[in-house]
C-alpha cells in the first residue's frame, strides 16, 4: 500500500513543533531557577542604614576652648613678688623725698626772703645759689668797690635799644659805671676758664665757679692780674675797668658783667647785697 507523503510530512512537522516547544519550556525553567538561586546569594541591603554626613557649621564662634596654662615655679613667683615690692618701696621713698625737698625749699625760701635776699636769686638756684654767690656788704665780695652807679640794667627777655648800635636787643648783663682803671674783683671762688679779646666785648675774663654759675667780665683793660687756668678766691683782683668793648663804645666808662646759672642768664644785681 502506498503511504501518503503529505500526511507523513504533516505528522512529522507537528511532532517537531511540540518537541521545540518542550525544549524551550525546559530552558525557560532552567533560567528562572538559575536567576532565583543567584538572587538568594546577593546581600540584603533593604534594611541597611546609610550614614548621613552633615556639613559642619563654619560661622559658629567657639568660645569654650580651654586656655593652655603652664605652671610657674614657686621660686619665680616669689622673685617677681619681691621685685614688685622693692619697686613700690623705692617709689614711696622717692615721693617722700620729693615732698620733703619741696617743703625744705619753701621753708628756706621764706627764711632767705625775710633776711632780704632777692627773690629771683633764690629761685635761680635755691639755697645753693645763695650760699655760693651772695656776698657780705663789703668791697671784697663785689665786682667793684662801688656798684651803686648802674648805667644799664639786665633786661632779661625784654628788648632794649643799644646806645651804640641803635638796634633793639636784649642786655644780658649789668653795666656798672666806674672810672677807667678801677679795680675789678672776683665775686666768688672759682677758676679762670677763659681770657680773651672779644671782637664785640673787648678784653674778657670768664670765671667758672664750679657750681653751675659762671661770671663773665667784659670791657676790661689790657693789664690783667690773672690768666687762664688760675684759681681765684672771692675778692681777688682780676683786672681793671677799660674801654675795649666796641659794642658799648658810646656808653660811659663801665664794667659789663654777666652771670649765668646752668647756661641761663640771671640778673647780676640779684646776687649782690648792698
Amino acid at each position: 500500500m502506498k503511504k501518503n507523503e503529505l500526511s507523513d510530512n504533516k505528522l512529522r512537522g507537528t511532532k517537531g513543533f511540540y518537541t521545540a516547544l518542550g525544549i524551550s519550556a525546559v530552558m525557560i525553567g532552567s533560567a528562572c531557577m538559575f536567576a532565583y538561586n543567584q538572587g538568594k546569594k546577593l546581600p540584603d541591603t533593604s534594611e541597611t542604614e546609610i550614614p548621613i554626613v552633615r556639613e559642619a557649621v563654619v560661622d559658629r564662634k567657639i568660645t569654650d576652648i580651654p586656655k593652655q596654662t603652664t605652671a610657674v615655679p614657686e621660686r619665680i613667683l616669689q622673685a617677681v613678688t619681691e621685685a614688685e615690692s622693692e619697686e613700690t618701696e623705692e617709689e614711696t621713698e622717692e615721693a617722700t623725698e620729693e615732698s620733703k625737698m619741696d617743703s625744705d625749699f619753701i621753708a628756706d625760701y621764706t627764711e632767705y626772703v625775710a633776711e632780704g635776699i632777692p627773690e629771683d636769686a633764690y629761685i635761680a638756684g635755691g639755697e645753693e645759689a645763695v650760699d655760693a654767690m651772695s656776698v657780705e656788704e663789703s668791697s671784697s665780695g663785689l665786682p667793684l668797690a662801688d656798684i651803686s652807679n648802674v648805667i644799664n640794667s639786665f633786661s632779661g627777655s625784654e628788648l632794649v635799644k643799644s646806645e651804640t648800635t641803635g638796634s633793639w636787643q636784649t642786655h644780658n648783663g649789668t653795666d656798672f659805671g666806674a672810672e677807667v682803671g678801677a679795680e675789678v674783683y672776683a665775686v666768688a671762688d672759682g677758676e679762670i676758664a677763659e681770657v680773651k679779646r672779644d671782637a664785640l666785648w673787648g678784653v674778657t675774663v670768664v670765671i667758672d665757679h664750679n657750681n653751675g654759675f659762671v661770671t663773665r667780665y667784659c670791657n676790661l683793660g689790657d693789664n690783667l692780674a690773672v690768666q687762664s687756668g688760675n684759681r681765684v678766691s672771692r675778692g681777688d683782683l682780676i683786672g681793671f675797668v677799660g674801654q675795649s668793648a666796641d659794642i658799648e663804645s658810646l656808653v660811659a666808662p663801665h664794667l659789663h658783667i654777666e652771670i649765668t646759672h646752668n647756661g641761663s642768664y640771671i640778673d647780676p644785681l640779684s646776687m649782690f647785697s648792698q
